[in-house]
């Protein structure tokens, strides 16, 4: 069973034309779970895929990661046959935030009848969750405020660290089964975001070996940490990832 991760996305929220940071963990090159749905994000997972996600995890509710939920409403509760089935994994502390953000309009439709979420399967989820029979863990990360940034592990394979300062003490105890690590970083770093010298000073070189940049802020910001002999995602790339080692369910 083959694994990858497709980048919908990989730019700040300012590199419009790096796209928004979004990803789609594959799995036999079938999209399996995508993490956040911003609005650029969302045209081209659409584009590659021919139809909307159909399960999402929810890194936090800035509108980079997030503005493609009206969209995302729209590709949903029109069609009966997907109205209610898109499953969207929320870390718990941010469903308040998210319904804020995206659900709380005072009438979703101007006929009225329909609740936002109505489209949707929201799940909220703690420190793990189960998505296809397969056990995924949830961490927090640094971004603005506490308990509002999650980052995102699936044992063994990959660690997506969402928007986030440096975590040496969570990836520690979240990324040691030999996981590639999409992280967060920046040329320069600032006090929401990672810059490449604080993941220099503060990780090990065992862990920068394994990370894969994403969410800077130019195509030029990007050629410049490859030429510092960093690996850095692209729009549209593909990632391989190792088989997870990642808690099964026992077959029904």
């Amino acid at each position: 069973m083959a694994w990858q991760l497709r980048m919908q996305g990989a730019g700040s929220a300012s590199a419009v034309e790096l796209g928004s940071a979004m990803a789609t963990i594959e799995r036999d090159g079938a999209p399996w779970l995508t993490i956040d749905c911003g609005g650029e994000g969302l045209t081209a997972y659409l584009a590659h895929y021919g139809e909307p996600p159909r399960a999402v995890f929810v890194t936090h509710t800035h509108l980079d990661h997030v503005a493609g939920f009206e969209r995302l409403f729209v590709e949903k509760y029109f069609q009966a046959a997907r109205r209610g089935h898109t499953r969207l994994y929320v870390p718990a502390p941010l469903v308040p935030l998210l319904h804020q953000r995206v659900g709380d309009y005072p009438n979703v439709l101007a006929e009225g009848g329909a609740n936002f979420w109505d489209a949707f399967h929201v799940i909220p989820v703690g420190d793990a969750f189960w998505h296809d029979g397969v056990r995924l863990e949830v961490f927090p990360a640094r971004h603005h405020w506490p308990d509002t940034a999650f980052g995102l592990r699936l044992q063994g394979s990959l660690v997506w660290t969402g928007d986030t300062r440096p975590i040496p003490e969570v990836l520690a105890r979240f990324a040691g089964a030999g996981e590639l690590v999409a992280h967060d970083c920046g040329l320069v770093g600032n006090p929401s975001h990672s810059g490449i010298e604080d993941l220099e000073r503060e990780y090990p070189r065992e862990l920068l070996d394994r990370c894969v940049l994403y969410h800077y802020a130019s195509a030029a910001d990007g050629r410049a940490l490859a030429q510092r002999g960093y690996r850095v995602a692209e729009p549209g790339a593909t990632l391989a990832l190792d088989d997870p080692t990642a808690r099964r369910a026992d077959p029904a």
